[in-house]
């Protein structure tokens, strides 16, 4: 009976070990250089990321203006999480603002007014 407790004890490690390696291999992370310039930006940004299909996290670096998203390749790419960023106002990469979506962001987000 012992034997049967550590044996089925070991299979259960081994399938547990076997689905968490299969999740990190459905997992792509990307770096996308923005035009955010404060935490409000951070934090529209992340928001307008979370609601991405596809999108498991991502997180903004206001000084360096790095976006990283993590994201499941089978349910998005990097362009639609470019074009997500644009939609939201911001540059991405080589990428500008959807003309509409910058017009409608606070005047403390839009890349005139610096780093503050």
């Amino acid at each position: 009976m012992k034997i049967f407790r550590n044996l089925s004890l070991a299979f259960i490690l081994f399938f547990a070990t076997l689905s968490v390696q299969a999740q990190s291999g459905n997992e792509k992370t990307i770096q996308i250089k923005t035009s955010a310039v404060c935490g409000m930006c951070k934090k529209s940004l992340e928001k307008a990321m979370a609601y991405e299909k596809g999108v498991k996290k991502s997180s903004l670096d206001v000084d360096s203006k790095m976006l990283t998203v993590s994201f499941d390749p089978k349910k998005t790419n990097e362009d639609k999480i470019r074009k997500a960023v644009n939609d939201t106002g911001y540059d991405a990469d080589d990428k500008p603002a959807t003309p509409r979506a910058y017009n409608k962001l606070d005047d403390c987000c839009r890349k005139e007014a610096g780093a503050h």
